[in-house]
């Protein structure tokens, strides 16, 4: 038998029940698993929830004057007032009989002026999808630059047109054409949204025109009709009621994804538009009664086209790694451009003057394309999607579903990180750890723990594991119950529900009302938790709630007190000791509900009334005071035992860990500190210490995306929802500030508005969250993870899915950076001789006329041949020690192109490799007596030797060809690890299996280019000599090992000059 406490009446021995049983059944998460499937995340009717609630909390938080562009509809709903008029009003605008309807004239004119009933289908925009996959990325150069090798082969190469530009133009109309190829596959998993959005919709409907009744197809509804509205119907327009049985319920799951059927009501119960109950929504379901609507908008111009037209909507705004590429692209094409002017503008001023017979039209046109290929790194679309892909399927291993590629990197960025409490946190396994009441016997608590509550028992009372159907909180009450009482079934038996209003975040509590079975009399007992002191009549009810005490606290006015013949008065001392309790409990981390009840009286509900009709749901929520306090229960919910090293993690990696949560303060706060996202509880801010912080006017600002100095102590904060309200634009910087913070007591509206908070400040943040009020948060954030087990609207507007373990998101952020990390790598890997090595010989070309050193056609070889699989190689390299160590991407600063790294592409790397190719080609001509010195200021006067024979330049480039092709092996070597050594992270089988294939096959697509005669003459390649493979292998050790000498200063003097310009 339990001991008891009687200050706190503290149960010590109240076993735990089920607390190692699993948490899902195994069918269940097979069918998560199937829900949440990457091929099948475009469920329409969930798309469509995402946006009804975004819309309805923009329009709740006042927020539509900020609405964008794209999202209109808020903004015009906002100025909506259908459901602020009167019935009266709203025909008169509209030229409406309650009677008669609106004659076919008037019919006949709405339709042309509105058109039909319809919701459009949204532009297919293949024509801009099309170009985007011919003219996105370096497309629309490579396209030109095909164009200008065709002009160069023909009319201006006549009337000796060369095969090798012709050559060239075909091998870069091919690239163009595979790029494009490769875009609209990627491109063809678009959602199709609108063909399944039109079957949610009615066929037809019985509307009142002319005085009579006719059924019409709902595509010919207008503004002004009055439909009729029967049970099972769907609702074919937004309409307003106008007239409704007592009964009338709508289902407006498809809009909300809440199954709770909710009243129709013929006036205004909420200023929202959306939420208001005089108002049915196009595609909501009518489950019960009946009644008639007035049509006040149709087509697009309703609640659910405008949704749809959203969901239909391609996203307007890029992720973090697109706007990386896109910039890099600009960079590239800007220098590409840029040289391609000097170098026509030298022709032009120079060389078409003083050598009139060294380059003319074609050749220059083809210098130019030179340039163009020369700057662009051709293979690093199919590398960034390989990466991404790659990336993504590691995480689906550990229980990690992206669902789109790109939101990978995103997540590598992320510096804050919202996180919900129960579920996520914690382990959603909850029981009663304490209880507080002022009687010596549990009966009463239990039973009102039993009657206030939505869960239930699965199969019979005998059976000692019966499973419960019902939410964390329920189930632990029902358990304790269950416990306490002789048979908790029997305790229920004796009431029989009349009205129920379940809990939900705004209000934060639950009632009940109930009359007892059979009715009482004076003969028989009373059933619990009634006492002798009751009132109790036969007919009267008892009504029972639970929820925050701080919510309650303020409806009741008599306690349960122990030793007294009936309850006493709530004096301000008594209810100091229940706020005393509740504070001290959670400060444990407990979640504290207070349960009351009290008789009402028969006489005081109406016969008459509806007890379904929301006019009966005002009347009890009328009667939810003067409430009698039965007690209080703490209610523990354990900590997950990954959560502290997860949260150790995430901090250590320099991400702001903040709990966002709708439990009280002290709860949060306990829970956080159990986590370690709180570092001393007793030294944590609150809302009035922001108020004398914003006094200071000069205060230093606080860079808020940067990681704070370990030796500083951090700055913990908690706030409550009514106080972020409350909070001036320079309170709300100083709290964005803070290293430490716990939301509590939060809702929906107020989740999304910190998540905007944080990304006015150039956060990029990142949201968890399972529930449908949830969608707005993650849809808004810039990576929005839904756990698992969570609702599909939730699942819908994340980005990201865990399946398991909250702390797969290490696995998740380790890998977001190292997307990151390697598409660095692989672009250091591809600039220096796909670009700079490329660049160097027509530069020499033009400025010092000596001969061009490699071939375009070699040039197009090297980026979409020799150098592609190397690079792709990259994208396999496993995380360096360390990578969590580093602070988060700082988006505006650490590109993926900065100016460390091209400076290390061009002036180390570029360099050394343009220096040994070009010595060992015109070493080469040297060897068969074609001095340097004979080529170098010649522009086009080269010993006859070399003109006569152009097998000899062919040969000379053939070896510039390959020096760079062997050196990248070097190369590749080297920047495989930006800080790590070669001997820390070999390139074998077991770290990356692809290094040295990739390396080798290269090589040998290289040799089958230049080795098969039929290549030499369309080619412009030719045979070179062994050694001229075997030299170029010590320029590449050579370059691994000054690399080598590079990293081992960085890792020693992590405070240098080459530490401060290392990439």
């Amino acid at each position: 038998m339990a001991t008891v406490d009687i200050e706190n009446q503290r149960i010590t021995n109240v076993p735990t029940l089920d607390r190692n049983a699993p948490p899902t059944d195994p069918s269940l998460v097979l069918a998560t698993q199937r829900t949440v499937s990457i091929r099948d995340h475009s469920r329409p009717s969930a798309r469509l929830q995402v946006e009804f609630r975004t819309m309805s909390l923009q329009l709740e938080s006042g927020r539509a004057q900020q609405a964008t562009d794209g999202k209109n509809g808020v903004k015009d709903l906002s100025d909506l007032d259908w459901h602020h008029v009167s019935i009266d009003e709203a025909l008169r605008r509209l030229g409406a009989s309650p009677h008669t309807g609106i004659d076919s004239p008037q019919v006949q004119r709405r339709v042309s002026q509105y058109g039909p009933n319809q919701i459009s289908p949204p532009p297919s925009r293949m024509l801009r999808k099309a170009l985007g996959w011919v003219f996105g990325g370096f497309g629309s150069l490579l396209l030109a630059a095909s164009i200008v090798c065709f002009l160069a082969w023909k009319p201006l190469g006549e009337p000796a047109p060369q095969a090798s530009n012709l050559a060239l133009a075909v091998v870069l109309l091919v690239v163009v054409v595979l790029q494009a190829i490769f875009n609209a596959w990627q491109d063809f998993s678009t959602s199709r949204v609108m063909s399944s959005i039109q079957g949610m919709l009615p066929a037809d409907v019985i509307v009142l025109r002319d005085g009579k009744q006719v059924t019409v197809l709902a595509a010919a509804l207008v503004p002004g009709d009055i439909v009729q509205i029967a049970l099972g119907q769907k609702v074919p327009a937004d309409v307003k009621l106008i007239d409704v049985s007592g009964d009338v319920r709508f289902d407006r799951s498809v809009l909300t994804g809440e199954s709770e059927p909710i009243a129709g009501r013929l006036e205004k119960t909420n200023d929202n538009i959306l939420e208001t109950k005089n108002i049915a929504l196009q595609g909501t379901l009518c489950v019960s009664g009946s009644g008639r609507g007035l049509v006040f908008q149709t087509g697009d111009n309703t609640v659910f086209g405008r949704i749809a037209k959203l969901s239909s909507a391609a996203p307007t705004s890029m992720t973090t790694l697109q706007r990386e590429i896109l910039r890099f692209v600009v960079i590239i094409a800007s220098l590409a451009t840029m040289v391609a002017i000097l170098i026509v503008i030298l022709w032009a001023a120079w060389l078409r003057h003083s050598f009139p017979n060294y380059i003319n039209t074609s050749g220059l046109l083809i210098d130019v394309v030179s340039v163009m290929v020369a700057f662009i790194p051709e293979g690093l679309p199919i590398a960034v999607t390989l990466s991404l892909a790659k990336v993504a399927n590691t995480l689906s291993k550990h229980k990690v579903l992206c669902k789109s590629l790109s939101i990978v990197e995103t997540l590598g960025s992320v510096n804050v990180l919202c996180s919900d409490k129960t579920g996520t946190l914690t382990q959603n396994k909850m029981h009663v750890e304490d209880t507080a009441i002022y009687d010596v016997t549990y009966s009463p608590l239990a039973t009102v723990a039993a009657l206030c509550n939505a869960a239930s028992f699965e199969g019979s009372p005998s059976d000692s594991n019966r499973k419960i159907n019902g939410d964390a909180t329920d189930s632990a009450l029902l358990k304790f119950a269950d416990f306490l009482l002789a048979s908790v079934d029997a305790a229920r038996t004796r009431w029989r529900h009349v009205h129920k209003m379940a809990f939900n975040s705004k209000t934060k509590y639950m009632l009940t009302l109930s009359e007892a079975v059979p009715p009482t009399n004076n003969e028989g007992p009373l059933p619990a938790p009634l006492a002798s002191w009751d009132s109790f009549a036969p007919g009267d009810l008892l009504l029972c709630v639970k929820g925050a005490p701080e919510i309650l606290l303020g409806r009741c006015s008599h306690v349960v007190s122990p030793g007294a013949d009936k309850p006493t008065f709530l004096t301000y001392a008594a209810r100091q000791r229940v706020v005393a309790i509740q504070e001290q409990w959670a400060a444990q981390g407990r979640r504290v509900l207070l349960l009351a009840r009290r008789v009402v009286p028969r006489d005081a509900l109406p016969k008459e009334i509806d007890p379904y009709s929301e006019d009966f749901n005002e009347l009890v929520d009328g009667l939810n005071s003067d409430l009698i306090i039965v007690g209080m229960v703490g209610l523990i919910d354990p900590l997950k035992p990954d959560i502290p090293d997860t949260v150790r993690t995430c901090r250590g990696a320099g991400i702001r860990f903040f709990v966002v949560t709708g439990d009280h303060p002290a709860t949060a706060v306990a829970i956080a500190a159990q986590a370690g996202i709180i570092t001393n509880p007793a030294a944590v801010h609150h809302a009035s210490d922001l108020l004398e912080q914003s006094s200071f006017k000069d205060k230093e600002h606080v860079e808020v995306t940067e990681p704070h100095d370990p030796s500083d102590p951090p700055q913990s904060i908690v706030i409550t929802g009514a106080e972020l309200e409350t909070l001036s634009p320079e309170q709300e910087d100083i709290l964005c500030s803070y290293k430490e913070i716990v939301f509590a007591r939060t809702t929906p509206e107020q989740k999304l508005r910190i998540v905007r908070s944080m990304q006015a400040r150039e956060c990029v943040v990142a949201v968890t969250g399972d529930g449908v009020n949830d969608a707005p948060a993650l849809r808004a954030a810039d990576c929005g993870i839904a756990m698992g087990n969570g609702s599909d609207v939730a699942r819908e507007a994340a980005d990201m899915v865990l399946l398991e373990d909250f702390s797969a998101i290490v696995v998740a952020l380790e890998y977001g950076r190292l997307v990151f990390d390697n598409l660095k790598k692989t672009t250091l890997y591809l600039l220096p001789a796909g670009s700079f090595s490329e660049l160097m010989p027509i530069v020499l070309n033009v400025v010092l006329g000596v001969p061009q050193m490699l071939s375009n056609i070699q040039m197009i070889l090297i980026c979409v041949a020799t150098d592609v699989l190397p690079a792709l190689s990259m994208c396999f390299e496993p995380p360096e020690s360390g990578l969590l160590n580093r602070p988060p991407r700082n988006i505006r600063k650490d590109r993926l192109a900065n100016v460390r790294l091209l400076l290390h592409a061009y002036g180390f790397l570029g360099i050394l490799e343009s220096l040994c190719a070009m010595s060992m080609s015109f070493w080469y001509l040297q060897t068969k007596g074609i001095p340097f010195t004979s080529l170098a200021g010649k522009f086009g006067n080269y010993p006859d030797e070399f003109v006569n024979n152009p097998n000899l330049l062919y040969e000379a480039q053939s070896v510039y060809f390959f020096t760079l092709v062997v050196m990248q092996w070097g190369n590749l070597l080297s920047t495989r690890t930006r800080r790590s050594s070669i001997f820390q992270q070999p390139p074998t089988w077991g770290v990356n299996r692809m290094v040295i294939p990739s390396a080798i096959c290269a090589l040998l697509i290289g040799i089958f280019f230049c080795y098969v005669p039929v290549f030499h003459h369309v080619f412009q390649t030719s045979n070179i000599p062994a050694k001229h493979f075997f030299i170029p292998l010590t320029f590449a050790l050579a370059l691994l090992i000054l690399d080598e000498t590079r990293k081992l200063i960085v890792r020693k003097y992590p405070k240098s000059f080459l530490a401060w310009i290392a990439w």
